[in-house]
């Protein structure tokens, strides 16, 4: 019986995180500094010099 309720946790606890997972791909950051969109980055583009077209 408490085998049942281990495995049934354990269970549960796996399909939590694989929707948290797939949650999280369709989710966008809006404050990502790159492509990746974890939003670790935050880069300064203003530091960068831009470019002119010839």
């Amino acid at each position: 019986m408490i085998e049942n309720i281990v495995i049934g946790a354990v269970f549960l606890g796996a399909l939590a995180y694989l929707g948290n997972m797939v949650r999280k791909q369709f989710i966008a950051k809006n404050n990502a500094g790159c492509a990746k969109g974890c939003g670790t980055c935050q880069v300064d583009m203003s530091k960068f010099p831009t470019l002119k077209e010839q």
